[in-house]
């Protein structure tokens, strides 16, 4: 019984999905219709897949001067990082802050005393 059970669940299932896709491509035609209604060319666009991806707001246009202009400032900043050998060493950190000796001191006497109080509990 769980094998026709199982049947009839797809079958609905079918049923359902296909009655979405009918409803799906009636509002995919009234777009269509909407678009070819349209006068302003701006709104018509080609089915072809766009190039790029959308990200909700236009591609910046840049002129091939621009685009070389940044390609070597690229290459500059590569080639100063230089090879392993040419790299610099990297500078040594200044020290932080020193704990004095009666700094140390005291936190010493006070986890000694938390440290007995403990143990008396």
């Amino acid at each position: 019984m769980s094998k026709e059970l199982n049947r009839q669940i797809l079958l609905a299932a079918i049923d359902g999905f296909e009655e979405q896709k009918k409803k799906i491509d009636g509002q995919i035609a009234e777009i269509r219709v909407m678009l070819s209604d349209a006068s302003d060319g701006s709104a018509r666009q080609s089915s072809a897949t766009p190039a790029e991806p959308t990200t909700g707001r236009p591609r910046r246009k840049m002129s091939a001067a621009t685009r070389r202009k940044m390609a070597e400032g690229q290459r500059r900043r590569w080639a100063s990082k230089g090879t392993p050998e040419t790299v610099a060493p990297k500078p040594v950190k200044k020290a932080g802050r020193k704990l004095s000796a009666a700094g140390r001191a005291a936190i010493v006497a006070a986890l000694k005393k938390r440290w007995a109080a403990k143990k008396a509990a």
